[in-house]
């Protein structure tokens, strides 16, 4: 989500989120969600899978901030502000709640979870569950974590009120939501834009922008339904096939599907679409920064969305790269 003066959700994918990040030059991106989401930035020729900083941290001047409603474990949390090299800009809520190893172990026994939803075994579920309990120890609970301690919906607010511009981003897609979703198929927590907002400290008013992405065509990983589902073989041969960046697991893909497209919309408030990986569906548009360049039959397929979702279509990835980018936005 985009917020000018106000606050903005971000779409759920890395390299959108790391993208808009350098492009409108953010002073704030808030992470929200869990570690169970896995976001893949490839920058300036280096790849980097992760799991609760902001995937805005390409911009050196991005403030970055973790959520009240985020929950992340300690080590991912050291490991990859020493990948990032982000140490002096991240502040974590006092409320961010804390996996820990128990809360893993138990999920991996947990055989509904592991064999029947497809939890990625990240200790997510079992943590939320603590929480809602009010067991869980907070980040505040945490001397180490002390020096990174701050309000965040305090500092998001303060940016808004002198008209700065703060980014948000989101993990899952809508039909992971557990109460928009495929349950239970689902994560254990709302990842629609609401969610998302809730989980900062922001309301509906503050926000300008709601960026919902969406790939040339659908993935999933673990169980659930997955309508029009393409073998693994044909997934490899159209070029579709990808590996989860936090279970390793292959995805199953699927095209492009219009009705759970207009759903996403509807429940998220959509008001811009990020189309990623147009390149998978068309090679010759790889590396394109220029809409007028692209193929007809790669316009028509934009042009499509665009009339049957109502929503202009502004951003378009053309290739893994943060930069490998048409941007449509006036």
């Amino acid at each position: 989500m985009e917020m000018r003066g106000k606050a903005s959700k971000s779409p759920p994918r890395g390299k959108i989120a790391a993208y808009l990040g350098i492009a409108d030059n953010y002073e704030i991106a808030v992470r929200t969600g869990s570690i169970n989401a896995g976001h893949t930035v490839l920058h300036e020729g280096r790849e980097l899978k992760l799991r609760i900083i902001p995937c805005a941290f390409v911009n050196p001047k991005t403030r970055l901030l973790i959520s009240a409603g985020a929950l992340f474990n300690i080590n991912t949390f050291f490991s990859e502000i020493e990948i990032t090299n982000s140490k002096e800009r991240v502040g974590i809520d006092s409320n961010s709640g804390i996996i820990t190893n128990e809360h893993i172990e138990r999920e991996r026994r947990d055989e509904f979870l592991m064999k029947v939803v497809g939890s990625t075994g990240s200790g997510v579920g079992i943590a939320t569950v603590d929480r809602i309990l009010r067991i869980m120890k907070l980040a505040r609970d945490y001397e180490e974590l002390t020096p990174f301690i701050t309000d965040v919906a305090s500092e998001v607010h303060e940016c808004i009120d002198r008209d700065g511009n703060v980014l948000i981003e989101g993990t899952q897609g809508l039909f992971l939501s557990l109460y928009h979703g495929t349950y239970p198929y689902v994560t254990s927590r709302d990842v629609s834009a609401s969610g998302v907002c809730s989980e900062v400290g922001i309301g509906p008013k503050d926000v300008d922008e709601v960026i919902v992405v969406f790939k040339s065509y659908v993935t999933r990983v673990g169980g659930g339904p997955l309508e029009g589902e393409i073998s693994e073989e044909e997934a490899l041969r159209r070029g579709w096939m990808e590996i989860a960046s936090v279970t390793r697991r292959k995805r199953r893909a699927a095209p492009f599907n219009f009705k759970l497209a207009e759903r996403a919309i509807k429940i998220n408030s959509a008001t811009q679409i990020a189309l990623t990986k147009l390149d998978a569906l068309f090679p010759e548009c790889r590396g394109l920064k220029e809409y007028d360049k692209l193929p007809r039959e790669a316009k028509n397929f934009i042009e499509e969305i665009e009339n049957k979702l109502k929503i202009p279509v502004t951003i378009i990835g053309t290739g893994p790269s943060t930069l490998e980018v048409i941007d449509r936005r006036a």
